[in-house]
């Protein structure tokens, strides 16, 4: 995916607040016919998301993602409680000028190619012409479609389709970016280009909810986020507030000698703690696999690298 030439942040409109969407007591039970109570999919759940942040909505499958999604869209009604997009009620249909939505499963025409595809939604929020096809041939690059933009969307792969999916989120160039399940479908090297995409977007002044039960993409992006679990609202706050360990201290050095591990360990023992970890700090899996294949592309005959476990003895066996 590549940059885009973005538009300027839009400006909050007048007599709006920073806190853009907001559920009150919220919640949604799906009933049968005869209005007995089938599932309950949200609790009652109160939330603020603040203008020009990424949110994050975690948690597996099945925990109230995508309930707590279609109800702050009005594509469904609430059970009970308020939930409010732009100040206005979230089934008020012309808040959704300003919102781009990406949904789990993208419901797009496969006849049509990445050009036509992101024409036709350009027709729906009335764009003219000469817009539209800005908006379609900057958008397409940025996804990194710009080779297959005139492929049938039958042919796409499921990386290919989420990655439409995304310009097409993005068509209206929305104030309010609704993403869900982002990543799916996509490799290592996609998965890292979407989430650069998200941060891209905060820093043009978009607010983000990003709905995922993937730990490291939320973790990697997010600024706040919520844990739902059975339609239950869990944990809410800041990721490093969430994630910090407050009754450990680390402390971080390069190059450190044997000696001076020593020299550390003995001044600690000094204050009393014996039960001192001193080692290397570990990459993720997924920095590893990305600088795997930037060193190949870089250095195409490059031999494997090995862990000192997994390397071969010189020892000659007898």
């Amino acid at each position: 995916m590549h940059a885009v030439t973005a538009s300027a942040a839009p400006s909050a409109h007048r007599g709006e607040s920073d806190v853009i969407v907001e559920a009150r007591n919220l919640s949604k039970t799906y009933r049968d016919f005869w209005g007995r109570s089938k599932k309950v999919a949200l609790k009652p759940l109160d939330l603020e998301i603040r203008r020009g942040e990424i949110f994050g909505l975690l948690g597996p499958n099945g925990s109230g993602k995508t309930t707590t999604i279609k109800l702050l869209l009005g594509l469904v009604f609430p059970s009970s409680g308020e939930a409010l997009v732009f100040g206005r009620d979230a089934t008020d249909v012309s808040k959704n000028e300003r919102i781009g939505y990406l949904p789990e499963e993208s419901y797009l025409y496969k006849f049509l190619d990445a050009e036509e595809t992101l024409d036709f939604y350009g027709r729906l929020f009335d764009m003219p012409p000469e817009e539209r096809k800005k908006r379609a041939d900057a958008l397409i690059e940025m996804v990194g479609l710009g080779r297959d933009k005139k492929r049938q969307l039958r042919e796409y792969s499921k990386g290919m389709t989420r990655r439409i999916g995304v310009a097409q989120a993005l068509i209206n160039d929305p104030e309010l970016v609704v993403l869900d399940e982002p990543t799916s479908g996509l490799d290592p090297i996609g998965t890292r280009e979407m989430k650069d995409l998200i941060i891209d977007l905060k820093q043009r002044g978009k607010t983000v909810i990003l709905c995922s039960h993937l730990l490291a993409d939320v973790e990697d992006v997010c600024d706040r986020i919520a844990v739902l679990h059975q339609g239950e609202l869990k944990e809410l706050g800041r990721v490093e507030d969430l994630l910090r360990v407050t009754d450990v201290t680390q402390i971080r050095a390069q190059g450190l000698s044997p000696e001076a591990r020593e020299e550390i360990r003995a001044v600690l023992a000094r204050h009393g703690r014996t039960d001192v970890e001193i080692g290397n700090p570990r990459t993720t899996l997924e920095d590893l696999f990305l600088d795997v294949v930037r060193d190949t592309q870089a250095r195409p005959g490059r031999r494997a690298r090995q862990s000192a476990a997994d390397a071969p003895s010189n020892r000659r066996v007898e």
